[in-house]
This record gives structure tokens, sequence and C-alpha cells, in this order.
């Protein structure tokens, strides 16, 4: 199906899995992942909507919103595209990336969560993979950040492995108690480019991120 609204027709393919436009389709196919619980386990994510510590239905209700919400809200200042994660046609999570400023600075940072029973398999590093390179060879990015809780070792461990360098410390919360976060930052010269990924749909998402 071809959506009106340019975002969501968006793919990111690799060999191993697909990023495809979150729609509301995609959406609900993911719903029994976020009823079962996502964050289940230490280490705690981060105190946001996605986080996903309310009780059912209300947890899915707040997660549905706040991509809806994100969805809506795009201009210049600031996007956000969300993607559902394909892996053999099947939704196992999510992977977004966040223009803030980006005509500006051309900076963007990332976000993803991944269902309990496909972590530990390399999944992770391949979701993000295939997200810098929508960013830098699609987008046109000079750098990328992330952050993660000191303690969360797979995703420090995924920013490390894609040639991020630690970028400094900062604070957050998650279930409402503070805790310390390592930043990161990738440069378009330290991005190893690969050519076995393919971007779909990217020319014509660039007017609705006001980006031509």
């Amino acid at each position: 199906m071809v959506h009106t609204y340019p975002p969501l027709n968006l793919e990111v393919r690799t060999p191993r899995l697909t990023l495809a436009g979150a729609t509301d389709e995609l959406l609900e196919q993911l719903v029994p992942i976020v009823r079962a619980g996502v964050a289940d386990a230490e280490p705690w994510p981060f105190d946001d909507p996605i986080s996903l510590y309310a009780d059912s239905p209300d947890r899915e209700w707040r997660w549905l919103r706040s991509i809806w919400r994100g969805r809506a809200r795009v201009e210049e200042a600031f996007w956000r595209l969300y993607f559902v994660v394909l892996l053999d046609g099947g939704p196992i999570g999510m992977q977004d990336l966040i223009g803030s400023e980006f005509p500006k600075f051309g900076t963007v940072s990332t976000f993803s969560w991944l269902a309990p029973g496909r972590r530990g398999r390399g999944i992770g590093t391949e979701m993000r993979a295939a997200v810098l390179h929508l960013a830098f060879a699609g987008l046109g990015a000079r750098e990328a950040e992330s952050d993660a809780f000191t303690d969360n070792h797979a995703s420090n461990q995924v920013s490390q492995a894609l040639g991020y360098t630690k970028n400094g410390t900062t604070w957050d919360t998650r279930r409402g108690e503070v805790a310390p976060i390592q930043r990161w930052l990738l440069t378009r010269d330290a991005w190893a480019r690969r050519d076995d990924i393919e971007l779909v749909g990217v020319q014509e998402c660039l007017p609705a991120l006001g980006l031509v």
C-alpha cells in the first residue's frame, strides 16, 4: 500500500532486516509485544511514554499516543521518523531517527527497542546500522548522537561497534530514579558506509521534512 504521507513509505533494507515506516497497520502488529512487556528487566530504560512501564491496556494506549504525537510534529526545528523493524516479514521492535535543527546542524539521534526474545543476536547493531545509512547516505547528516545508561551494556556495545566515540556523560531518570548516562558521537568521516543497504522513498520524503 502506498500512503499519501511520504514518511510512511520509507524503507531501509539490509540483507538481514527491513526498517519500514511505522504505519498504523504495522503498529497494530507490534501490540502483542508491547502488551507482553518490553521494559520487564534491568537495565531499565528511560522514563518515556514509549518505555512501557504502565499496566495494560494503558501501556498500549500511551505507546500509540506517543507515536501519533511524534509523527504529527514535523517542523524544521524537530522531526522524528518511526520505523517498525521487520525480520523475516514479522515485526520485532522499533527504530527511530530524530532530527533537531537538522538543516542547521546536520545532527541526528536514535532511539530503539527490541522484543526481549530477539536480543543478544546482533539485531540491535543491524537496526542501528540501517538507520545510520538513512541518516548519512539518504539525508546527508554530518554526525549522529546516541546515549544510554552506563549499565546498559548492550546499547553501549552497539555504539562502540559502529564506530561511535564517547562524548561525555549526563544524567536522566528511569522509574523516577536518577542514573548516569553515557553519550556517544559518530561523525560522517568515522561512519563505516555499507554497499548492501537499500533506501526506498527518501527523495519523496525530503519535502515533508523540509529538507528541500
